[in-house]
C-alpha cells in the first residue's frame, strides 16, 4: 500500500505562487506513476497534472494550467510537487496527490482519468483570492 501525505496548501493572492509536495511510501517510489487533481465546491474532481515512468517520464498537465502549473519529482525524497505559478480565483479548490504502482501504461487520452490511480492524498486546500 502506498500512502501520500500532502503538504504546502494555502491562501495566496491572484498572481502568486505556490508549491505542493506530496511524499510518498515505498522503497519503489521511482515506478510510481504520480498526479495531481482537484476539486472544488459542487464540481467533480479534475485532473491537473501526472508524471508517467515511462515514455522517458513524460509529464501531462490540463489545458487550464499549462504554462502555470509544473509537476516534478524528486525521486531521491519520495515526493511530487506542483509548483503553481500566476495563480487565479479559478484554481481555489481541494488539491489532491494521487499515486498508481501497477506499472500499467495508459495511453495519453486516459492519463487524466481518476480510475486509473489507486491511492490518494486525503488533500490539501488551496484558495487563491482575487
Amino acid at each position: 500500500q502506498v500512502q501520500l501525505v500532502e503538504s504546502g496548501g494555502g491562501l495566496v493572492q491572484a498572481g502568486g505562487s505556490l508549491r505542493l509536495s506530496c511524499v510518498a511510501s515505498g522503497r519503489t517510489f521511482s515506478s510510481y506513476a504520480m498526479g495531481w487533481f482537484r476539486q472544488a465546491p459542487g464540481k467533480e474532481r479534475e485532473f491537473v497534472a501526472a508524471t508517467v515512468t515511462w515514455s522517458g517520464g513524460r509529464t501531462y498537465h490540463a489545458d487550464s494550467v499549462k504554462g502555470r502549473f509544473t509537476i516534478s519529482r524528486d525521486n531521491a525524497k519520495n515526493t511530487v510537487y506542483l509548483q503553481m505559478n500566476s495563480l487565479r480565483p479559478g484554481d481555489t479548490a481541494v488539491y489532491y496527490c494521487t499515486a498508481d504502482n501497477s506499472g500499467i501504461q495508459y495511453p495519453s487520452s486516459s492519463v487524466g482519468e481518476p480510475a486509473h490511480y489507486k491511492y490518494w492524498g486525503r488533500g490539501t486546500q488551496v484558495t487563491v483570492s482575487s
